[in-house]
């Protein structure tokens, strides 16, 4: 059995699911009661039709094509592609607390499916009453898995409400899909601190969607008697679609939300004090991977000039934190382990990186770090479905001429792209 992370996906061939097979969600309730459903879903992530919601109400879709059973605590769906219509290009497996009670108290519980397991417990989860734990989707006309362990401050209502559905509190199945406005979704903030930890946060469509994703740089002062070392940077590295890579930077490098990059840097900050972390923020347009033409990576690092003067970035205890909406996701890498950081001659520190795939963006912490004394920026490559950071880009600054550059494309970098 493979062992797969949260924000890991694949093709479903991959791991032998080419023909029908069983998606099986083992919760351990650990006293709580908890239900698991599979949403079918359109074009749009919508239930656009209640009778592809398959849970213990309503064991099977239109022609058998999801089927629902239990056995003690696991919950399986009996999957066959083949029998869903064309409406239906997402298949979403979600769990939730039916009473008092939160995810938190959850034990060891994993979706498994093919060859392929996923394990999360209730030390990934706070508050929450519901869980999307993972899905199946339809991309390019393959059909891929991702592992998703995304949490929900509501229960079912939060989740059919997400998906434009409406709890109904009778006996039946859910009720016809809700108006277009999309609901609004409490989520509460994750935090990540391990390099190969991914959380996956779902872009929501319609008119009540958040149209900003705001993601900010904090760091501190670290108390020494120089403030000029406590001058962080934060640089945003873009990966487009055919490879090209794109650097922002304030003030100089700003670049537009309404425009490309469809990424902004909202100012430079300076100074960091006792009282006042320093924040530097970068607004990016939700609709960037649609604007650029396919799947876009995104790379945050903070970096600290040779003229600044000497200091680890350990001392100034870099966090970033990335809100959409109330969904809000911290990568916050312990740094205090690692030696690079606190080398007070490594420069550049990678804080977070993310993957922007329609609607939805995968993102962790790095934990990377430049080599010492290298002002070299992280460096992105496409490496199937996921990206590639070495710590060997060109040199990119504040300050920097726009003209020096071939419109940030780096052509002569050691990088060559097919």
């Amino acid at each position: 059995m493979n062992e797969i992370g949260r924000g890991q996906k694949g093709k479903l061939a991959d791991i032998g699911c080419s023909g029908p097979f069983n998606v099986t969600v083992e919760m351990a309730p650990a006293g709580l009661v908890i239900d698991v459903a599979c949403f079918g879903l359109d074009a749009d992530s919508r239930l656009s039709d209640e009778r592809f919601m398959i849970f213990f109400n309503q064991t099977a879709s239109p022609a058998d094509a999801v089927k629902y059973d239990t056995r003690g605590d696991a919950s399986i769906f009996a999957i066959d592609l083949a029998r869903l219509p064309a409406s239906i290009e997402r298949l979403v497996f979600a769990a939730s607390i039916d009473g008092e009670g939160n995810m938190k108290r959850l034990g060891h519980s994993a979706m498994t499916l093919g060859s392929a397991r996923f394990g999360f417990s209730g030390a990934d989860f706070d508050t929450e009453k519901a869980v999307i734990v993972g899905e199946l989707y339809l991309r390019d006309g393959t059909w891929r898995y991702g592992a998703v362990g995304q949490g929900f401050a509501g229960g079912l209502s939060a989740l059919l409400a997400h998906y434009g559905g409406a709890e109904d509190t009778g006996a039946k199945a859910p009720a016809a899909p809700a108006p277009a406005a999309a609901p609004k979704v409490s989520l509460s903030k994750v935090t990540l601190t391990k390099p190969g930890e991914r959380h996956v946060v779902s872009l929501v469509k319609g008119a009540g969607a958040p149209n900003k994703l705001v993601v900010r740089a904090t760091w501190q002062d670290n108390g020494d008697s120089n403030s000029d070392n406590d001058d962080l940077d934060l640089r945003v590295g873009l990966l487009l679609p055919d490879g090209r890579m794109k650097f922002i930077t304030a003030p100089d490098r700003a670049d537009a939300f309404d425009s490309a990059p469809f990424v902004h840097h909202m100012g430079d900050v300076k100074v960091a004090s006792a009282k006042q972390p320093a924040t530097e923020t970068v607004e990016v347009n939700p609709a960037l991977a649609q604007l650029s033409g396919g799947r876009v990576a995104l790379v945050f690092s903070v970096y600290s000039a040779v003229g600044n003067g000497a200091v680890s970035v350990a001392s100034l205890k870099p966090v970033m934190r990335m809100e959409y909406g109330e969904q809000v996701v911290e990568c916050a890498f312990d740094f205090n382990g690692s030696e690079a950081a606190r080398d007070s001659s490594v420069y550049t520190y990678v804080i977070g990186t993310a993957i922007i795939d329609g609607d939805q963006i995968s993102l962790g912490p790095s934990g990377q770090t430049s080599e010492p004394g290298s002002e070299n920026t992280p460096w992105m490559q496409w490496d199937g479905e996921r990206v590639r950071v070495t710590m060997d880009g060109p040199m990119v600054f504040k300050g920097d001429d726009d003209d020096d550059e071939d419109d940030d494309d780096f052509t002569g970098s050691p990088y060559r792209y097919s």
